[in-house]
């Protein structure tokens, strides 16, 4: 493997470990060094030879000007504790509860202006005149309330440090080293600013290759406590409720013609959580940033360009309005775009993505002391190679299907020392990933024909997620099914209703997946009221098409039946008020095409399901409870699924779920290995099937060729196997 010694990967190199950082540059076959949050590149690194990535976050790049400047900083909504009435008169504290060294007040704008205080018992809002926030006491007095009510304030909070900063400060204990402040770039001096000061750092760097932006200028949303026990009062890597400030809401309301209202932000405490069906109002809120994110964007990646530099953004942090699968994305003129990874799902996320020329994959673990939840990793009791090879097991069968550029590692290089058995584990990631890479450059691999729509509130602005990178939430049925999809051989496609409604369905779509709970984007929420919809997805079945449901697919409390495609599905659910009607008795099908493999099956088990019918199979039961059901309606097949969580077993269900309701029960047949445990990819124009071990035994196992070939693989545990039908089988 002579010929991939130096190619595609990103070290992260620190000043005063030269020596390390360029041993670890030759181990692990690195064309780029590039710096982290808090580290320096030395001159000796910079000037070593190597490719250099610079890494900017241009709204808290000069903390000095952020000071001088504190009328410019980010803000956003927040929503006071709730307190009860005593009397007929409520005094509320609006920061009580939140992180002091986070938020501030915002006293300079009139709190009339914006501010919204609501009655929370009858939820109508209080009017202005019956309430008055006292600056000098931050507290705001309520009059004429209702004893025993709840009140709540809607406020306008300034941001006083940058949520990554605020994170890799306390994760890492920089003690007191400086706050880092987000600035607003909506006001024109900041943008001024942050030119001339981008400008003036391209000059002063002329060995960086590449500027990585740690996104644009909108983080995600992630409110703190003062309780250090439950430090996260919501987080949701989608949501842009860090994008308000009054003079983007004055925008808006002169652009659109209607003002948006702090409990537009809100939403009764929920705020705007992506797992949530979005609002049309929120939805041109969204659209309103992301228009101005990359127009100003734009400006920043141009400069960028002017000086010989390439431009890359990094997909996590303030990503907010940059939307990779939105329709604005390509006029960035970005040259790379970078995902942080644990999962297969994010692999593809970022394989996906149209716009950029290269895409770069950030591995985890992360060269941090701990990881996200606080365990060791680089640190006394961590084990960062059994985190890596877990990390990389994922990954890898979402690269078998769809490749990136690079990949690389984030963080403080230094830490790696302790574990020698880590850094031969990376120099072993660095080779496989190279050689998959190779094979995809002949062509795409064998998919089996026709596609697999995945039908959501948001469609394709949200392909290969739900909440996002930090934020998924395992129970949340559908990223399984993204993870167990990410490394299977179907072609993808993400709809969303309005796509469905407009477009129709196209004819290469074989099945459609519904996966989600009652009034999620991923069930649809109130999409189900639309006849249309139900027109649509029924004709769709009943001339020859798959639909896969899974938890409470179609459902909306607004009809007879619960699932709104019950008839299709052939199940419908009692949500406690059907108690009296009668159930058809079924009986369970023991011998099936679906579970052919999987002599039992763990799905998480869906109360309240029931049967519509003999002409319904149950495929199996829990608690007396269907789990997974088919139903034949007209020319098409129906498959219902209680839940779905991530796993090898289960992932071997889902792909016999999806081509028995697309009615492709035959495709099973070739390129799929016969061991649940392993997997593989056949690329046609390389002549090669890889092999891959997702276990931890070894395993053995054996793929039939569409001309009649038969191959056996025996694979050590995590292993890979390139074959060829016609060159001597070589072991990577």
């Amino acid at each position: 493997m002579e010929e991939f010694t130096r190619d595609s990967f990103t070290l992260p190199g620190e000043s005063g470990y030269e020596d390390l950082t360029l041993k670890m540059a030759k181990k692990w076959g690195a064309d780029v060094i590039r710096d982290s949050d808090g580290t320096q590149l030395s001159d000796e690194i910079i000037h070593s030879g190597y490719g250099i990535y610079s890494t900017l976050c241009l709204i808290r790049s000069d903390n000095t000007w952020a000071k001088q400047n504190t009328d410019k900083l980010q803000q956003n909504f927040l929503m006071s504790v709730p307190v009860i009435a005593e009397g007929d008169q409520v005094t509320i504290s609006p920061l009580n509860g939140y992180f002091k060294e986070q938020f501030a007040i915002d006293k300079k704008t009139d709190p009339k202006e914006f501010w919204q205080v609501f009655d929370r018992t009858t939820q109508k809002e209080v009017d202005l005149s019956n309430w008055d926030f006292d600056a000098s006491t931050e507290l705001v007095t309520i009059k004429n309330a209702k004893k025993y009510h709840q009140y709540t304030v809607n406020f306008l909070a300034i941001r006083l440090w940058e949520e990554i900063s605020m994170y890799n400060h306390i994760t890492n204990q920089w003690g007191d080293k400086e706050h880092l402040m987000a600035v607003e770039p909506r006001y024109p001096e900041t943008q001024a600013h942050i030119l001339d000061w981008l400008e003036n750092w391209c000059i002063q760097h002329p060995a960086t290759t590449v500027v990585r932006f740690t996104s644009m200028f909108y983080n995600f949303a992630w409110f703190w406590s003062d309780e250090k026990n439950c430090r996260d009062i919501f987080s949701d890597w989608g949501s842009y409720d860090f994008t308000v400030n009054p003079i983007a809401l004055r925008e808006f309301e002169k652009q659109k013609g209607y003002k948006i209202t702090s409990e537009d932000f809100i939403n009764n405490g929920k705020y705007n959580q992506t797992q949530n069906a979005p609002s049309a109002k929120y939805r041109e809120w969204m659209d309103f940033i992301n228009e101005f994110v990359v127009s100003f964007g734009k400006k920043c990646v141009d400069l960028v360009h002017r000086y010989g530099k390439k431009a890359y953004v990094f997909y996590d942090d303030s990503w907010i309005g940059v939307e990779p699968y939105g329709k604005r994305f390509p006029e960035f003129g970005f040259d790379g775009l970078i995902k942080c990874v644990f999962s297969g799902f994010e692999a593809r996320l970022c394989a996906g993505a149209n716009g950029v020329k290269t895409k770069e994959l950030r591995l985890h673990p992360y060269l941090f002391p701990t990881g996200l939840s606080g365990e060791p990793t680089f640190a006394p009791g961590g084990n960062p190679k059994l985190d890596a090879q877990k990390f990389w097991q994922n990954v890898r069968r979402a690269l078998l299907r769809k490749p990136v550029d690079r990949i690389g590692l984030g963080g403080y290089l230094h830490l790696v020392e302790p574990f020698p058995d880590f850094c031969d584990y990376i120099e072993k990631v660095t080779d496989e990933f190279r050689l998959l890479k190779s094979f995809h450059q002949s062509g795409a691999p064998y998919v089996i024909p026709g596609k697999v729509a995945i039908l959501t509130a948001w469609g394709a602005l949200r392909s290969w997620t739900c909440s996002g990178h930090l934020h998924e939430h395992p129970e949340v049925d559908l990223i399984n099914v993204l993870e167990s999809l990410s490394g299977l051989p179907f072609e993808v496609e993400f709809l969303s209703f309005e796509d469905i409604k407009t477009n129709g369905i196209s004819k290469d779509i074989k099945v459609i997946i519904n996966a989600g709970i009652l009034n999620s984007a991923w069930s649809g929420g109130d999409a189900w009221k639309d006849e249309q919809i139900i027109e649509i997805l029924t004709e769709f079945v009943a001339n020859g098409g798959g639909f896969l449901g899974i938890h409470e697919p179609s459902a909306c409390d607004f009809s007879s039946q619960f699932f709104q495609l019950a008839p299709i599905l052939g199940v419908d659910k009692d949500l406690g008020t059907k108690k009296c009607l009668g159930k058809y008795q079924y009986s369970v099908q023991p011998n099936h095409f679906i579970t052919a493999e999987n002599s039992e099956l763990n799905l998480p088990v869906c109360e309240g399901i029931f049967v519509l019918g003999k002409n319904v199979n149950v495929l199996a039961e829990k608690n007396k409870t269907p789990i997974l059901t088919e139903h034949q309606f007209g020319k098409g097949r129906s498959i219902y699924l209680s839940g779905y969580r991530y796993g090898i077993e289960n992932t071997r269900l889902l792909m016999r779920a999806i081509l028995y309701a697309g009615q492709q029960e035959e495709a099973v047949r070739y390129y799929i290995c016969s061991n649940p445990m392993t997997e593989c990819a056949y690329y046609p124009a390389a002549e090669i099937i890889v092999i891959i071990n997702n276990s931890g035994d070894l395993q053995k196992t054996s793929v039939q060729t569409m001309d009649g070939k038969t191959i056996q693989a025996v694979l050590e545990p995590y292993d890979i196997e390139i074959i060829s039908p016609f060159i001597q089988n070589t072991k990577s």
